[in-house]
């Protein structure tokens, strides 16, 4: 279709789409902007990524400060992360199964980190919203999930390991947290956190 000199291309209508849908249509395009602009980033640059009007956002966003509530609850969302943790190979070694794990664990905690620090930096500091059910989020349940994933990794070598597959899975995704703190000034590989984790500090302890 020919545009006449000087005017502005129509602006596609936006899908049908219930609320909610349209709601993790808006996050999903402002997530890579608010790691690019804080706080700062405005909702009309959001709208025009997500190809929409800027007032299609405030249909089922009270205000930006609830958009950006919503960024970081889907950030911390772990249900992507738990599906990946589950479709690693159980017929893989051990080692190997861990390395996958911890690349995934580590992906999901530098995308959080990406986030929270864009809002911080701009000087916004988000705190836990309440659910549906007017309640604030159990910082353990949301690891909990992950946790169980983890265990499941363990599981196939259960009978050789000192502790329970349970047990482990909370120690090493302690270990992974741990391993990815802001400012680390040498910061473990993977491949060094999963053989320290599995064979100890001590060169004497590592398989010949």
């Amino acid at each position: 279709m020919t545009e006449t000199p000087g005017t502005q291309p129509a602006r596609r209508r936006a899908p049908a789409m219930d609320p909610e849908q349209r709601r993790a249509m808006i996050v999903a395009a402002a997530l890579p902007l608010v790691v690019e602009y804080g706080a700062s980033v405005t909702t009309a640059k959001i709208a025009r990524a997500a190809g929409i009007g800027e007032g299609t956002i405030f249909r089922v966003f009270d205000d930006k400060d609830a958009l950006l509530a919503a960024c970081m609850a889907e950030v911390l969302r772990p249900d992507d992360t738990i599906a990946h943790l589950a479709a690693i190979p159980l017929d893989q070694p051990l080692a190997d199964r861990l390395t996958e794990a911890a690349d995934v664990v580590r992906g999901h905690l530098t995308r959080i980190g990406a986030v929270a620090g864009a809002l911080m930096a701009g000087g916004r500091t988000e705190h836990p919203k309440p659910g549906p059910d007017g309640k604030l989020p159990d910082r353990e349940a949301g690891l909990a999930r992950p946790r169980a994933a983890l265990a499941a990794l363990f599981e196939p070598d259960r009978d050789d390991l000192r502790l329970s597959p349970e047990r482990l899975a909370d120690a090493f995704q302690l270990v992974i947290m741990a391993s990815g703190r802001p400012g680390a000034p040498d910061p473990l590989t993977t491949a060094e956190l999963v053989d320290l984790f599995l064979h100890g500090a001590l060169r004497s302890s590592t398989p010949q």
